[in-house]
């Protein structure tokens, strides 16, 4: 008998595949009826198409008190001139930001910049985004992707920390790489992002959900938070979340509750009326296909809500959610 657990595990799996299907990204970004759709959808979890959108959806929340991290969306840009382009709209990104005066954090996938066509290449641009940045209060974030680029996106991020003060790395709970690259940390202060995995990886090199995850994701906090390192907590996980304040840890130094624009703002709410530093993470860009598949699978009741935005005359304004 197929249970409720065994029926959402398979969705999650399902979802995870399609999100990697170049046929049907392609298939969607080429039919208007069903792009127009499922862009609804997105926009519960992306700002918009433009960095206008990201910018003045941003501002909002910092209003209001939160930090945040801002992303234009897009990964294994396989040619020169894409990641060319996309490293210009991160700049520019940056030089509104400065000039509008925002404190924030700008997050990128390093292959979104180079490292599918040249590593290289993604050290040339990642260097020349952190020598903008110099003088700032603007960080640079390096996010994590599947685990064969793991260790080429740990290699430029040791190059790149040793001279720029100002770029963290995001870490993937679910890698048992990650363990080891932790120990192997210095206690010299990092600035380091711990999540639990979005991708979906073979059983010898990640763990799945589950009580064992969470375990290994708290070990891991930790062992960084023990070590100095400034920490964001990224996770919607309300068994995690609570655990990490009955520990006293939520309140150290360097440490902050980090969450996805339009997933729970009622707990980001809830902890920043707390007194909790809270971040939310905010994207903007054309590429949202992905990021809505894996929105759905890190949390399958997600579909309910696609369903009913892409069913709804009314807009789609996440960042009027929270408080």
């Amino acid at each position: 008998m197929v249970t409720k657990v065994d029926l959402e595990k398979q969705f999650t799996e399902t979802m995870k595949s399609i999100a990697r299907r170049g046929d049907l990204k392609a298939y969607v970004e080429q039919t208007p009826s069903i792009y127009h759709m499922l862009q609804r959808a997105a926009a519960k979890y992306v700002t918009g198409e433009d960095r206008t959108a990201g910018l003045e959806a941003g501002l909002r929340l910092i209003n209001k008190g939160y930090a945040v991290s801002l992303e234009y969306i897009g990964e294994n840009a396989t040619d020169v001139q894409s990641c060319e382009a996309a490293a210009l709209e991160m700049k520019q990104l940056i030089k509104n930001l400065t000039d509008r005066g925002m404190a924030a954090r700008v997050s990128f996938d390093l292959s979104h910049i180079g490292l599918s066509v040249d590593d290289a290449l993604a050290f040339k641009h990642l260097a020349t985004l952190a020598d903008q940045t110099q003088q700032t209060e603007i960080e640079l974030f390096i996010s994590m992707e599947e685990s064969a680029k793991t260790e080429a996106i740990l290699a430029i991020y040791e190059r790149a920390a040793a001279i720029y003060p100002n770029i963290g790395i995001t870490l993937q709970a679910q890698l048992h790489l990650t363990a080891q690259y932790m120990n192997d940390l210095q206690a010299d202060p990092r600035r380091l992002r711990l999540v639990k995995g979005a991708y979906q990886e073979p059983k010898h090199l990640a763990i799945s959900r589950s009580d064992a995850l969470n375990e290994r994701y708290l070990h891991l906090l930790e062992q960084s938070i023990d070590k100095g390192h400034r920490v964001s907590i990224a996770t919607h996980d309300e068994r995690i979340v609570d655990e990490v304040i009955n520990r006293g840890w939520a309140l150290k130094p360097g440490v902050e509750f980090e969450m996805l624009y339009g997933i729970r703002p009622d707990l980001s709410s809830k902890l920043r009326k707390a007194g909790y530093p809270v971040r939310i993470y905010l994207t903007y860009g054309h590429e949202w296909y992905l990021y809505l598949c894996h929105r759905i699978a890190e949390y399958p009741p997600n579909l309910y809500q696609a369903v009913i935005d892409i069913a709804s005359d009314e807009p789609v304004d996440s960042a009027m959610e929270y408080e």
